[in-house]
């Protein structure tokens, strides 16, 4: 059967160690004043991340996350924009689509890749 003191030794072997500091209640030194605080800089905070993650282009502010895989979404070979994910995964391998992978790729991988190494 487990001792059902074992916590309250615990937390006084921890006091012992670390101090009384280490064992307190985290609410005990807690008033509306430093929540105000804390509420206050949780707000500076997001209003700092999202103005980062914008982006100005010709007057209008942006989202960063629209331009991550811009340049990847387009294929350099027919260049179609995409959207599918089956494109990605050709895009990341053979740098083209499905559909010029068939096209120009398919049963000449090791060329290719060969050819876009090169480049």
């Amino acid at each position: 059967m487990k001792d059902p003191d074992r916590l309250i030794k615990v937390e006084k072997a921890i006091e012992e160690k670390y101090g009384a500091a280490a064992v307190q209640d985290p609410k005990n030194n807690w008033d509306e004043e430093k929540e105000k605080d804390y509420r206050q800089q949780i707000r500076q905070l997001a209003k700092d991340r999202q103005e980062k993650e914008k982006v100005e282009i010709d007057g209008v502010l942006l989202p960063k996350k629209l331009f991550t895989k811009a340049n990847e979404r387009s294929c350099p070979v027919c260049k179609e924009y995409s959207f599918k994910a089956r494109d990605d995964v050709y895009m990341s391998k053979y740098k083209c689509c499905h559909r010029c992978y068939i096209m120009h790729v398919e049963g000449r991988e090791e060329k290719w890749l060969k050819k876009q190494n090169q480049i």
